[in-house]
């Protein structure tokens, strides 16, 4: 009688994948440190606005101009419409709360 051999596989060499996979985990361990101690961001915190429009003339225009007052955030936009264009225009900016200051400071001041 014959004997039977088992058929057992030689023992396997480890993997050739293996220093891959080591240098894959090191990298997203590195992207995990810099998301997590990365300086965080935060958004500006600006109340919802409560606006009012005011129609008017202005110097040096041929069209009238809007006035758009922001009560809440005290900011104030001057726009008009060019109509060789069919756009509109921003004429100006003010922050009315910097503007109330400086004249405040300046009454203070004397002059």
């Amino acid at each position: 009688m014959r004997s039977q051999r088992s058929s057992t596989s030689p023992p396997q060499r480890p993997s050739s994948k293996l220093p891959a996979l080591i240098a894959l985990n090191a990298v997203l361990l590195g992207v995990l440190a810099m998301v997590t101690f990365a300086p965080s961001v935060a958004a500006q915190a600006r109340a919802r606005g409560a606006y009012t429009m005011v129609a008017g003339g202005a110097n040096n225009t041929q069209s009238s101009v809007v006035y758009i007052i922001d009560v809440v955030n005290q900011e104030m936009a001057a726009m008009t419409y060019d109509s060789a264009s069919r756009s509109i225009k921003g004429l100006g900016y003010r922050n009315l709360a910097a503007d109330a200051a400086n004249q405040l400071n300046r009454i203070r001041a004397g002059g």
